[in-house]
């Protein structure tokens, strides 16, 4: 017996029907970020990054931890698959501390000075990583937003206020969603620095903070990125991380974030790298 295609496509219908498509505006797409950001106000997790390019002065697949207090804190922990420790970073707003134990090495300064260490680029693009993942730079002052159409994405454009206005990042949103799915940062020529991809999106119990998020449902839940896959357009090289676990929101203990608890005072002890 003969079937049409419109009879097919009718039933398939009955059957299937795919989420509409959302309307937002920038201002919205803005604030579910901002939310975001205010309702993670510490996170930890233990996740595996898979690492490619030229270079690279540590192992290519490594298991670390992470421990994030909100705004700036952060203190990443990198061992090999026997265990063994590689590397240990923590940073306030305005300093770092990096401990390279198999060369017996320390590195300790102001953040902008990073760079002087091998491993800094490296550590350039996780913490960029980590901030897509908790919304960081959202709420960012002196920017303005711009919203196009892409599909079935949304673009946020996020340029500098004035003078300059230059575009700092572009953001795509899912439209079904509202979640975001890819991000670039751009350099000041334009160029893009590095892109940022966010995908398998996990329910989480929603962090116990006052919030009210179109990003946290109303049986208080958040969606949070189990993948970030991240490329350096400047330095030929990628990383992947992938968390087998996150925790939003845990007590965590002043040992736990290292620098965060203190500023850094010393210079580098092992300048260069």
């Amino acid at each position: 017996m003969a079937i049409s295609a419109a009879t097919i496509s009718a039933s398939g219908c009955t059957l299937w029907q795919a989420k509409p498509l959302k309307e937002a505006t920038a201002e919205q797409l803005t604030g579910r970020l901002q939310e975001r950001e205010a309702a993670i106000q510490t996170m930890k997790g233990l996740f595996r990054a898979q690492i490619a390019g030229s270079g690279i002065p540590i192992a290519q697949r490594v298991e670390g931890a992470m421990y994030y207090r909100r705004p700036e804190a952060v203190r990443l922990q990198g061992f090999n698959h026997l265990g063994g420790k590689l590397f240990e970073f923590s940073q306030n707003r305005t300093h770092y501390r990096l401990d390279l134990p198999a060369e017996g090495k320390r590195f300790a300064g102001l953040l902008e000075e990073l760079q002087q260490a091998k491993i800094g680029r490296l550590l350039q693009l996780s913490r960029w990583a980590v901030g897509g993942v908790v919304g960081g730079d959202s709420s960012a002052g002196g920017s303005r937003a711009a919203l196009e159409e892409d599909g079935d994405r949304y673009r946020l454009d996020v340029f500098q206020s004035a003078p300059e206005g230059r575009l700092l990042r572009r953001l795509w949103f899912e439209r079904r969603s509202l979640q975001v799915v890819e991000e670039e940062r751009l350099r000041e020529n334009g160029d893009a620095e590095v892109s940022m991809t966010f995908e398998d999106y996990r329910v989480m119990p929603a962090a116990p903070v006052s919030v009210t998020s179109a990003g946290v449902g109303s049986a208080g839940v958040m969606l949070m990125p189990f993948k970030v896959t991240i490329v350096d357009r400047i330095v030929s090289g990628s990383m992947v991380l992938t968390f087998h676990e996150i925790v939003l929101n845990p007590v965590l203990k002043p040992e736990e974030l290292g620098l965060a608890a203190r500023a850094e005072k010393k210079s580098h002890e092992n300048p260069g790298g």
